[in-house]
Formats: C-alpha cells, structure tokens, sequence
C-alpha cells in the first residue's frame, strides 16, 4: 500500500511537470511582458496675446522658456494653444470661450486686456499674466500682495519717475512734455497718471494726446508737436509699440525725441528708456505656472511679481540725428 500511494504521488507530480513545461512552450514566442507605466498627463495650457509685437512676444516666449525650466515642455507634457486677438476685443472673447469650452488647465493672459476678458470668462481655471502694469487697477485682484482671486502674474510698471528723469537729463532746459497714450488702455492711463504726478512736482507742464488706433498716432503727435513740446513720452501702450516708425516719422521731423517706456521701442527710432526686461517677466510668469499646475501654489496666493533692478538705454544714431548731446554719465548706456 505504501509503495502504490508512493507510485501514485511520483506519477502526479511527473504530470504537474509535464503541464507546466508544456504551458511555458506555448508562450515561447511571447516575452513576458512589464507591466505598463501609466502615462504622463499631459496640460492643456492656452496663452492669448493682444497683438503682435516684440514685447509681448518676449512675455510669450519667455513664459514658454519659464514652464520649461520647471520641466513642461510641448510634446512631452503640455499642449500650448496660442492665440492671437489682434487688437481685437471680439477676437478676446472668441478667445476665451474657445478656453473656457475646451477646459484648459491654465490660462497665460498677455496684456491688460487679454487678461480682464479672460477672468472675466472663467473663475476657476488659473490665469497667469504677463505684460500687464497694475492688477488692481484692471480689477484683475484684490491686491498684489494677496490676488484673491484665480489671477496672478507679472507686472510690467514703468520706473515712470526714472524714465521722466533721463528725459529731462537728454533734453536739458525742457519746459513742455507731449504725453502720449491710448485711451482705452488701462495700463497707459496709470502711467500717464504717475507722469502728470512726477512732471508737476518736477515744476515742467506737459500735454496729453490720446489715441483710438494706430490711425491716430500721426495726427496726434503733430498735435503734441504744434503745441511746442520738447520731448514725447509714451508708456508701456500696445497700440503705440505695434506702430512706433508712425510716431517716429512725425518726430524726427520736428526734431523731438520720443522717451519710451519700453526698450525695445529703440530699435525702432524711439531715443532712450530706462528697460523693462519683458522676456525675464515672461520667465517667471512661466515659473509660476508650472507651481500652480504642479499643485505646488494656487493663484489666489500667489502675489505679483516685480521687476526689482532698470537700466538706462540710449539710441545713440537716433540722438545723433536729433542734435543731441549725450552727457558723460550717461554714455555707457548708449547703444
């Protein structure tokens, strides 16, 4: 009895070998497969620009380049849909819904305007602008140091009181300036208002001349010059900057040099500024993103950013053209 139970039990454990060798030779052909990673999810982030120029396309790059920094890079991880209004406010709005029914994860809002009709589009998807001067006068937060709301960012705000200053250094014996701003431009109308602020105190009048589109830039500006205006200064205004050779055309006629809140206006026969780095603000816009979208900081939360340090800049041609001389302190920053 012994010997059969024995038997029997050798028998099945030659059967259990056999049926075991015969199911690994049936998956011969197959490698044993790993088990699948979960796949990376990738953020649908819309960015909206006003319109075309050089620094709002900085702010738009350098938001790109910030995101990327913090390890979001298209293809891989995020899906930008980047739009452009045009200047156009139903082209924001077309704009916004197009986000707001596609359900992106984040919103970069490039200007004032872009970023007023996108908050006021949605309420729960993140905001983060870049190129806009002051949040709380667009209504765009509670405060900067404490938004309060699902907008956050990166401000633009002029040194306006240094830009003034270098002005009134290049054109020594200035009695007049031309103000010259958009009207419907929220950012530019605080600038302006900083500037009046800033030329009284200073004791030196000045003139305002406000524009509607790019068509006005001409005839205001030969307004501003009849009216004897040693220099023209121009904040940091969208419609202007898209047409700065117009302005230019009528000034260097009369040989008055326009003193530019933007830098890159330089580069198209503006005479000085005193930079706002619009590439970096567009980094650290980008850096803050890729914190909200990474669950590390809520936009509520998160305060304003500042540009801290401003250089001089100074279009040596443009000065030369206009018969103006340079002072020793200040030829360092020439360009």
């Amino acid at each position: 009895m012994f010997f059969k139970s024995k038997k029997i039990l050798a028998v099945g454990m030659l059967l259990s070998m056999m049926a075991f060798a015969v199911a690994g030779c049936g998956g011969g052909d197959k490698k044993a497969e790993a088990p699948k990673k979960e796949a990376a999810k990738v953020y649908n982030v819309g960015i909206v620009q006003l319109v075309e120029h050089q620094a709002l396309d900085d702010s738009r790059k350098g938001f790109i380049e910030g995101m990327k920094k913090k390890g979001f890079e298209e293809g891989k991880n995020v899906k930008y849909d980047v739009q452009n209004a045009q200047a156009d406010q139903s082209n924001l709005q077309t704009i916004a819904q197009r986000f707001v029914n596609n359900k992106v994860d984040l919103i970069c809002a490039i200007a004032t305007p872009s970023a007023q009709t996108m908050a006021n589009a949605t309420k729960t998807i993140p905001i983060v602008g870049s190129a806009i001067t002051s949040y709380e006068s667009a209504k765009l937060v509670k405060s900067d140091k404490k938004p309060e709301t699902n907008v956050t960012g990166t401000s633009d705000m002029a040194p306006v009181a240094a830009q003034l200053d270098l002005g009134l250094k290049l054109k020594p014996g200035t009695k007049k300036v031309g103000l010259m701003f958009t009207s419907s431009e929220m950012n530019s109308y605080v600038q302006i208002k900083m500037a009046e602020e800033h030329l009284k105190k200073a004791g030196v009048a000045y003139e305002e001349g406000s524009v509607n589109t790019v068509n006005d830039i001409q005839e205001i500006a030969r307004g501003l010059v009849s009216k004897g205006v040693d220099f023209i200064y121009v904040p940091t205004d969208n419609v202007i900057a898209s047409a700065t050779p117009a302005l230019v055309a009528i000034t260097n006629e009369a040989k008055v040099p326009v003193i530019a809140a933007d830098a890159i206006l330089l580069k198209n026969g503006a005479t000085a500024s005193v930079n706002i780095e619009f590439f970096q603000l567009g980094v650290i816009s980008g850096e803050m993103a890729a914190d909200i979208l990474n669950g590390k900081a809520k936009p509520q939360d998160m305060p304003i950013a500042f540009q801290k340090e401003f250089t001089p800049s100074i279009n040596k041609a443009q000065a030369e053209k206009l018969g103006m001389k340079i002072p020793e302190d200040l030829a360092k920053f020439t360009k």
